[in-house]
Parts: C-alpha cells; sequence; structure tokens
C-alpha cells in the first residue's frame, strides 16, 4: 500500500494584507492609548472636584422647613469654608452627626434677649429681621437675657415657631469648630440659582 503524500499548500498573506493588518494593529493600539488618557484625565478631574467639594465647597441639600422662607426644602446650597461669620451670615454645622442650617444672631460675647413676641434684641439693639415671615418665641427654656460664651455663636433659624436652634438648651451655641462654613449660592433649582441674602 502506497500512502501518498498531500502536500499542503500555505497561502501567504499578500502585501495589501498585510499593510491592513498592521494599520489595524496600530489603530487598536492607539485607542488603548487614548482610553487609558481618558480614564486617568476623568480620575483626576473626580479627584479634584471631591478634594475642591471637601475641603473648599461643600455642597449640601435643604431638608425640613426650618430656614423658610430662605431656604426650602430640597433645594441644594453651596457652602465657602472661612473662619468668622458677621450677624446675619447662614451657616452649617455639625450636630449630633446631622449637618444643620441656621442664621447667626450674635457672635461671641453678645447679649441676646428675646421677648414672649418674638423680637429678637442683640446687644440692647432690635434686630430688623427682613427674612423672618412671622414672629415666634418658639422653643426658647434659656433665661433672657443671654450671654453668647467666647468661641460660640447664637444661631436661630429663619421659621422661628418651628427651629430648634440655640434659644433652647437641647441644641445651644455652636462653636468655631462645629461650622462647615458659610452658605454662599442655591444652585438649585436652577430658576432660584444665584446669592443668598
Amino acid at each position: 500500500m502506497k500512502r501518498r503524500r498531500k502536500d499542503k499548500q500555505t497561502q501567504l498573506p499578500t502585501t495589501p494584507q498585510l499593510e491592513e493588518a498592521l494599520a489595524q494593529e496600530e489603530r487598536r493600539k492607539r485607542f488603548r492609548n487614548i482610553l487609558r488618557s481618558t480614564v486617568f484625565v476623568l480620575a483626576t478631574v473626580a479627584a479634584v472636584s471631591v478634594l475642591i467639594a471637601t475641603l473648599l465647597f461643600p455642597v449640601m441639600r435643604i431638608y425640613g422647613s426650618s430656614m423658610k422662607p430662605t431656604l426650602e426644602d430640597g433645594e441644594i446650597v453651596v457652602a465657602v469654608k472661612i473662619k468668622d461669620f458677621s450677624a446675619g451670615d447662614l451657616v452649617a454645622f455639625y450636630y449630633n452627626n446631622k449637618l444643620l442650617i441656621k442664621r447667626v444672631i450674635g457672635r461671641p460675647g453678645d447679649w441676646i434677649n428675646i421677648t414672649e413676641d418674638g423680637t429678637v434684641f442683640v446687644n440692647g439693639t432690635p434686630l430688623d429681621e427682613a427674612y423672618v415671615m412671622e414672629k415666634s418665641l418658639g422653643t426658647c427654656d434659656l433665661e433672657m437675657p443671654y450671654q453668647v460664651p467666647a468661641s460660640q455663636y447664637f444661631v436661630m433659624g429663619d421659621h422661628r415657631s418651628t427651629s430648634i436652634d440655640s434659644r433652647s438648651s437641647a441644641l445651644g451655641c455652636v462653636t468655631q469648630e462645629q461650622i462647615v462654613g458659610k452658605i454662599l449660592i442655591r444652585v438649585w433649582p436652577l430658576e432660584e440659582f444665584g446669592l443668598i441674602d
């Protein structure tokens, strides 16, 4: 029995086929490099954005009604980290692992007095509070007049009848260390975008 050997003919690729395969491999390599660069840039931008939002400009969402009519439930605001606050500033601060927003009424050493009808006096002068819709003594268990302790701020919500704030010994005055920053800009809803008074 004779075995016949079959000669397999191998077909070699043509020059145009080789050039096309080489070009395809180059395109793949370029795509991988562009993808790697894009992912790196996006990760860097995200990291920088998180750092800025955390360290310089914290972004917060409003919950509840204690700051009505100035701030409404669901609005998103941006704070700026500063160290000194004036009467009238809106500040965000930590209390029992929650972030609260209230208005600075008294600075360290100021004397606060609130009458039965809700009129607020600071160092004997009544405040002109255009931001308050309805005055109210609210939940107040402090003996008036009250002096703000050193390195602390007396804060109140704009919706005086519902806000739990420095008028209540449950919350008390806010220390410098508790304060995250001054509320500066409303970013949501878009039709309300702008600086906050």
